[in-house]
C-alpha cells in the first residue's frame, strides 16, 4: 500500500504510463459524475465517485479483508477521514475464495491500521488486502485500474 500526501503527488509520481494517465484523467473528470454511479475510461479503468449513501460493501465484508488479482484500487479522499487496516494477503487466511468474475478474494488477519484523510490518494496493490474500520463522512473516488499496461490482451 502506497499513501500519498495529495493529488498533486500522485501526478508527479505517476506521471508516466498509461494507466496513470488515466486515473488523473477520471479524478478531474469528478465534477461531472453522480455519486454511486461506476463509469469506465476504455477497458481498463473503471471509477466512481463512493460516499456513506452511495457506499456497495456489505456488512460481512466489513469483517474481512479484501484483496484483488486483476486491478489496482487507488482510493482519492475528497471529504471526511477513514480509518483503514492493511496488511500483506500473504500474512492473512482466505475465508472465501477468489472470485474471477469480481476480482475480488476475502481474507482473514490482523493488519496495520491508518487513518486517510481528505486530500490524501492511497494505492492497494495486488499483494495488500485491506478493510475500512470505520468511516466519517466520508466521499472519495475509488478507482479500479488494470494491472496490464494500456488493454486486456485477451480483447
Amino acid at each position: 500500500m502506497i499513501i500519498l500526501d495529495s493529488l498533486e503527488q500522485f501526478k508527479s509520481v505517476y506521471r508516466d504510463g498509461r494507466k496513470w494517465n488515466r486515473c488523473v484523467e477520471a479524478i478531474n473528470n469528478i465534477n461531472n459524475l453522480k455519486d454511486g454511479v461506476m463509469y469506465s475510461i476504455g477497458d481498463s479503468l473503471t471509477y466512481m465517485i463512493q460516499s456513506k449513501d452511495s457506499n456497495p460493501v456489505k456488512a460481512n465484508e466489513l469483517k474481512t479483508f479484501t484483496g484483488n488479482r486483476r486491478y489496482l484500487e487507488v482510493h482519492y479522499y475528497l471529504d471526511g477521514e477513514e480509518s483503514i487496516e492493511f496488511a500483506d494477503k500473504a500474512s492473512l487466511t482466505e475465508q472465501n475464495r477468489y472470485n474471477d468474475q469480481t476480482d475480488r478474494e476475502y481474507l482473514l488477519g490482523r493488519g496495520t491500521i491508518k487513518t486517510l484523510k481528505k486530500g490524501q490518494v492511497v494505492i492497494y496493490s495486488n499483494q495488500n488486502a485491506y478493510r475500512i474500520n470505520q468511516s466519517n463522512l466520508v466521499r472519495k473516488v475509488v478507482l479500479r485500474v488494470t494491472v496490464e499496461d494500456g488493454y486486456f490482451l485477451n480483447k
